[in-house]
């Protein structure tokens, strides 16, 4: 009976979110007074949520593991259908119903933390989404599922870092994050392609039992591009800086997102991928390799960190490296429990910081001797390995660089193509601003001509269509028609009809 309600479990915080977000919308809880009634709808999804997950688990245990659970269509094109699919074994039901507590717990903390502030509603909706997108990751039965909550975790986490719209920084930090995730989602896309186009399905069951002989280059390519979202979206190198400038949000989504949940859904990614994995030693070797790195990137900058959320931040990253080594071991399984014991003990760690701080009574630990005698070794730990200005150098100028050149093309060639004005700067005269527009002005080879060829066109326009009474082209047009006119005259006269007659004869013969 409950298997058939499993569905509700990520719906009902993503109801909750859209029903704070309509109340505010109508200004049914908006300011203080509207904090009881938003906050009570956010907990009381989450909670029910986290309710349906121990039933649900209590029923495995007494009627058997569901697993695979279909409820119905969503897309259906020829051969391909996307499903509305559940995947509840073990591990869907193991984390299912830990993820819905630690969510319950951040919620419920999070009551007292952000009361009278001024986007308290707009928090709790954001929080509720990310609930929903986590519960979605863990329980979904397809990959387009799977990438349907990846990017609603995504939009939540850029939106909770850039909380504090009125900081440059916290929205510089929502954007660098976002760039630097978008990589990750290119390769959860390549990976579900490649599982449409070559296997015909993206049902997490049908692909796991793919045979070890069946397309084995494609099935490499899988593989690699659900490996790159796991790295991404774990901040795993080369992509570990975005998650040091994520901790701009409030503690509360700090501990939920960074340190107990979204950080791990790439170590879950890679736990529920596991018959693919282990069919490819390469990529096994990939992630001893990419997450031994890692953890000596977290331990190295973490010695270094003066404050609790940055401390707490680096251990996070040096222990999900070592989860990912564990899977390139093949120890999936000691990797599940890993995870599990890890975000249990670091939401714990991020809750209790804010009132940490009251009873730290000295300055920060010393930097160790062996370290600080290293002077090459305790600047790149300072710098965090330079990772910050190697990922603006390649991901953040190169983006900014494309959406300047996107305006311009918007403003130079959309907007004359709609004949839009192009006002592009202007000067300020004795308190008086005046617009100047740079219109028809061509830049290269392609622009100078594109600029010759158009004030041609005007010429042409303006000196021989546009003037009237008998000037340019219309002038011309009378001229010949009463030449013709005259023409026509003359040869309707009998003697030159005459000639014309023999005139033709005399061709024939």
């Amino acid at each position: 009976m409950l298997n058939q309600i499993a569905w509700l479990v990520p719906l009902l915080p993503l109801l909750a979110a859209a029903w704070i977000g309509a109340g505010f919308l109508l200004g049914v809880n908006r300011g203080e007074s509207g904090e009881r009634h938003t906050f009570m709808v956010a907990v009381g999804a989450i909670a029910v949520s986290f309710v349906l997950m121990l039933a649900l688990v209590v029923e495995s245990v007494i009627h058997g593991i569901p697993g695979y659970l279909l409820y119905g269509e969503w897309f259906h094109s020829g051969e391909f259908t996307i499903a509305v699919s559940v995947l509840l074994d073990g591990l869907g039901l193991a984390f299912g119903t830990l993820f819905a507590l630690l969510l319950l717990i951040a919620i419920r903390f999070s009551v007292n933390y952000m009361h009278r502030e001024a986007g308290f509603q707009r928090f709790f909706m954001i929080l509720s989404l990310f609930a929903s997108a986590m519960l979605l990751i863990v329980l979904a039965g397809s990959g387009v599922l799977t990438f349907v909550g990846w990017e609603l975790a995504g939009v939540s986490s850029y939106l909770l870092i850039g909380y504090a719209i009125d900081r440059n920084t916290a929205t510089q930090n929502a954007n660098y994050a976002f760039i630097t995730n978008r990589i990750g989602d290119a390769g959860f896309i390549l990976g579900l392609f490649v599982s449409i186009s070559l296997f015909g399905t993206t049902e997490w069951t049908l692909l796991s039992s793919l045979e070890s002989d069946q397309q084995t280059l494609m099935r490499g390519m899988l593989i690699a591009g659900f490996l790159v979202a796991a790295l991404a979206k774990s901040a795993q190198l080369p992509f570990a800086a975005w998650i040091s400038k994520a901790l701009e949000g409030p503690t509360p989504s700090s501990a939920i997102f960074y340190g107990s949940l979204m950080v791990h859904a790439g170590v879950y990614l890679v736990i529920r991928l596991q018959p693919l994995i282990e069919q490819t030693p390469v990529m096994m070797w990939a992630l001893m390799f990419i997450g031994g790195l890692t953890a000596l990137y977290g331990w190295l900058c973490g010695l270094v960190q003066t404050d609790i959320k940055s401390s707490l931040m680096f251990s996070t990253t040096t222990q999900v490296g070592l989860m990912f080594v564990s899977c390139g071991l093949g120890w999936f399984e000691f990797a599940a429990w890993y995870l599990a014991l890890h975000a249990i003990w670091r939401a714990y760690q991020f809750l209790v910081s804010p009132g940490l701080m009251h009873m730290v009574t000295r300055a920060a630990r010393p930097v160790p001797p062996w370290l600080a005698r290293q002077q090459p070794l305790y600047t790149a730990a300072l710098q965090r390995l330079w990772l910050d200005q190697l990922a603006e150098w390649l991901l953040i100028r190169p983006v900014a660089a494309l959406s300047k050149e996107l305006v311009d093309f918007d403003d130079k060639v959309v907007n004359r193509i709609a004949g839009l004005p192009n006002e592009q700067s202007s000067l300020t005269r004795g308190g008086e601003r005046q617009w100047v527009a740079n219109i028809g002005r061509g830049r290269g080879f392609a622009g100078r001509t594109m600029e010759k060829t158009a004030n041609a066109m005007n010429w042409f326009e303006e000196h021989l269509i546009l003037k009237g009474s008998g000037d340019g082209l219309l002038g011309v047009i009378q001229h010949l028609g009463v030449y013709m006119q005259r023409v026509e005259q003359l040869l309707a006269q009998p003697r030159y009809l005459v000639l014309m007659i023999m005139a033709t004869f005399a061709v024939i013969i």
